[in-house]
């Protein structure tokens, strides 16, 4: 039997005139002229050297040599249909994996409560969650989702706002009662700053239009917010933090709130994808779903009903 790959198209083209038992309903489906599909047909018998069908003005016959060929046929088309079913329910079904980066203190704090919610709603989604406080390149680094807290300077990605928070400077009650509480941005020169090292000293501790003299000694610096915060706590010096890493100890009284209003600018924490096009229903509902639970964030609360 002369027959190849090539020649998958008109298999599935014989496919259809057996199951439509008809040229006519074929030539509809597959939206080309009856007279082509006659045409093919008999190319295909000729190929495989046999009778595949007899044809009556009234209908279409199958042979015994076409039934056998139909078989085989029927499942190359089920096959490839199953292929082209899966692919398009890939964009619309929720289940395969997200990777996702984020910030290392906002996922343990908050972001991870939030994925443990949707995935008790979406068990057949698989999340990968790498944390880094570096920036990361979504695309040559294999993200599907990264979470970033601040400013965005990249404008080729798709960025939808989650929360907006804001940066305060603190100090623990045992390191303002050695030191004293500054009131001024002024005062700064009189005390250890601490310094978060992803970020140049400088502008860390810039407030607004009064930037002041720069810090007078920075004596710890780490790549961590945890890790600042920690030294806060512990007394090693004043820290500038988002709020929603210092909540908890503010409400606690491990910390205290130092130059209060000062840094009025605010910061947001985005999730960012590639592109929205073509984006799969699994990270379109993880997103819309991270919208809703931070659309009132709570800073000292982290556990609740995802939305």
């Amino acid at each position: 039997m002369a027959f190849d790959l090539d020649h998958v198209a008109d298999l599935a083209l014989f496919a259809r005139v057996v199951e439509q038992r008809s040229f006519s309903a074929a030539a509809r489906q597959s939206g080309i002229a009856k007279s082509a599909v006659s045409r093919r047909i008999r190319l295909l018998e000729r190929r495989v050297g046999v009778q595949l069908l007899r044809r009556t003005t009234r209908s279409v016959q199958v042979t015994a040599e076409g039934a056998r060929l139909y078989a085989h046929g029927a499942q190359i088309v089920a096959s490839a249909r199953a292929a082209a079913d899966e692919l398009a329910g890939a964009s619309t079904a929720l289940r395969g994996r997200i990777r996702i980066n984020a910030p290392v203190t906002f996922a343990q704090m908050y972001l991870t409560a939030a994925l443990a919610a949707f995935q008790r709603d979406h068990p057949e989604v698989e999340l990968e969650l790498v944390t880094d406080d570096r920036m990361v390149d979504i695309v040559a680094d294999g993200f599907d989702l990264v979470v970033r807290v601040g400013r965005l300077a990249d404008a080729s990605f798709v960025a939808r706002r989650l929360a907006v928070d804001r940066l305060v400077v603190v100090g623990s009650p045992a390191y303002l009662t050695r030191h004293g509480r500054p009131t001024r941005v002024a005062e700064l020169v009189h005390h250890n700053c601490l310094h978060y090292l992803l970020v140049p000293l400088s502008a860390q501790w810039r407030f607004g239009r009064e930037r002041g003299p720069a810090p007078g000694k920075s004596t710890f610096a780490a790549n961590d917010g945890t890790v600042l915060r920690e030294a806060a706590i512990g007394g090693l010096g004043l820290a500038v933090l988002p709020y929603f890493m210092a909540a908890p100890d503010l409400r606690a009284g491990r910390l205290e709130l130092v130059l209060e209003g000062s840094r009025r600018a605010e910061i947001g924490i985005y999730a960012v994808v590639a592109a929205t096009r073509g984006l799969p229903a699994r990270i379109r509902t993880l997103v819309d779903a991270l919208v809703a639970w931070f659309a009132r964030p709570d800073w000292t609360a982290t556990t609740r009903a995802l939305p």
